[in-house]
């Protein structure tokens, strides 16, 4: 039986939710009411690939408390065409000038774990991403896996106003490399298991403030829910143990969690398109 998620009193932040997938296209209405109810303020829903950037404009623009970013993330790169980088381009030009506009390019990176991908082609679309977040002064969502030191040569050679490297599963020595470029650290349903030795070792001991929590939902499922669709409406309990790990309440790992996301989207930043940013990943 999964236990129902705890009350707190600090709102959380989903900084990496896939809303727009198809996997809740049968009650996704519901999955928002539940995650709303049970704590989670905002999520941050990632496009993919050129194909979906309208599929999470219209997510995000349905549910108040959503927030996009746009990008081609690796595998889909294999696809994509080279003209749906200067699509990404004049989408994310556009979309910073309305009423919700994105937080971030992404989901962005490098996977190698699939065998028979051409690396060079996602690098290629990688480097281009890197330089559409540079110009419009935006933070970056990164897919990593198996690919840690490779993104982290891209990112030192074009410098980003930061990121998350999202569902880190790094050692200690690639952490500190993140984080000295300005980089957030995304844990979520890989932390859950207590299998996961490293990555609950990383969520216990790094410094709170370079961390974020995740769902990546409907993918990587906490423990407790088995192989479950996962929801965003989990965070909370994946926020449980995150403070477990870490000897503190559930209300200061919200709390700072959510801080460091509210500043890593530079909601702080007194501008009109900050403000509308700030009021969504606030639930307001």
């Amino acid at each position: 039986m999964i236990k129902a998620a705890p009350a707190i009193a600090a709102r959380l932040i989903d900084t990496h939710c896939h809303l727009d997938a198809a996997e809740f296209s049968g009650d996704r209405d519901a999955v928002v009411s539940r995650s709303l109810a049970s704590g989670v303020a905002a999520l941050v829903v990632p496009a993919v690939g050129a194909g979906n950037f309208a599929a999470v404009r219209e997510c995000c623009l349905r549910y108040p408390t959503c927030v996009p970013a746009y990008g081609i993330h690796p595998i889909c790169a294999e696809r994509a065409e080279e003209a749906d980088l200067a699509t990404l381009r004049a989408w994310i030009a556009q979309e910073l000038a309305g009423e919700h506009p994105p937080v971030a390019v992404g989901e962005i990176g490098l996977d190698f774990f699939v065998p028979d991908f051409d690396t060079a082609r996602q690098e290629a679309f990688f480097v281009e991403q890197l330089k559409i977040a540079r110009d419009f002064d935006l933070p970056v969502l990164l897919h990593t896996r198996r690919a840690l030191d490779a993104a982290l040569k891209d990112l030192r050679r074009i410098r980003v106003c930061g990121g998350i490297a999202h569902a880190f599963n790094g050692s200690r020595q690639q952490a500190d490399e993140f984080i000295k470029l300005g980089f957030k650290l995304g844990f979520g349903g890989a932390m859950t298991y207590p299998g996961s030795t490293r990555i609950r070792r990383l969520a216990a001991t790094l410094p709170i403030g370079c961390i974020v929590l995740e769902t990546d939902a409907p993918d990587i499922p906490p423990e407790f829910i088995g192989r479950a669709r996962n929801s965003p409406g989990y965070l909370p309990r994946i926020a449980a143990i995150f403070a477990a790990l870490r000897g503190i309440s559930v209300e200061e790992a919200a709390s700072a969690t959510s801080a460091n996301a509210l500043a890593l989207f530079h909601a702080d930043r007194d501008t009109a398109r900050h403000i509308r940013i700030a009021g969504s990943l606030r639930g307001e």
